[in-house]
């Protein structure tokens, strides 16, 4: 109840309102049945504004961070996210990525959308990544199509650390769903699931034109914030007197 009262009530038409977003290729969002929507990270918003322009509901994977919070502002958002029909899912340890696609399978056993990020994480500079196979696991397992979506200008109107975002013109396009059933009975196999990733990922990269990074978005992160902590080290900055 309040998924529909937030997206058509509240928060829906004031996204609406203020991005403005151009929607491309709606049609290829079936209209019943279970499919997987797989899009590219840009932004916080990003989980808000595809949400306030499909006609149907979806229901996103979110990290587990989002619910666990601390204090008054914590609570909120857990609830915020709770109520709008978001599942958390805990990224660490080795379980992280079986618990997520299980949560994904129920969603989809309800034959519902599921949306899901195959980057893990939000891009930090606007490239896209390299994406995670769970995308291809949940696809084969649940025998659904994947619907490819580019979030547009997102990163420009919400750039990671900003709260307030800005106004920025933004298009959400969607992409003809990718069948593979051809690969039914296969998930087990790591070649079969990272080349129908890969497929997803370039298709993703067809509606964005992003520059494309062969790489983990979460391993490139890491290994900036590290440069960054050496570098640091190396030259601290001098106290200004």
């Amino acid at each position: 109840m309040f998924y529909y009262l937030l997206k058509y009530v509240l928060l829906g038409p004031l996204l609406r309102l203020v991005f403005r977003p151009r929607i491309e290729g709606l049609e290829h969002v079936p209209e019943t049945g279970a499919a997987i929507v797989a899009g590219n990270h840009l932004s916080f918003s990003d989980h808000f504004l595809m949400p306030a322009v499909l006609k149907r509901r979806i229901t996103f994977l979110a990290k587990a961070e989002y619910f666990t919070g601390p204090g008054i502002r914590g609570r909120l958002t857990a609830t915020f996210f709770r109520s709008a029909g978001q599942i958390p899912v805990d990224r660490s340890g080795k379980e992280a990525g079986q618990a997520a696609i299980r949560e994904g399978l129920g969603v989809l056993r309800k034959d519902e959308l599921l949306g899901i990020y195959p980057e893990g994480t939000r891009s930090h500079d606007g490239r896209l990544y390299k994406g995670k196979v769970g995308v291809a696991v949940m696809a084969l397992r649940a025998q659904v199509p994947v619907i490819p979506c580019a979030m547009i200008g997102t990163f420009e109107a919400q750039p990671p650390g900003k709260v307030i975002p800005n106004v920025h013109p933004v298009v959400i396009r969607f992409g003809k769903p990718l069948d593979f059933s051809r690969y039914a009975g296969m998930e087990n196999e790591k070649a079969i699931l990272r080349a129908i990733t890969d497929e997803i990922m370039y298709a993703i990269l067809s509606l964005s034109e992003q520059e494309y990074v062969d790489q983990y978005a979460a391993v490139v992160k890491a290994e900036e914030a590290a440069a960054k902590a050496e570098k640091e080290r190396k030259f601290p900055r001098m106290p200004i007197s």
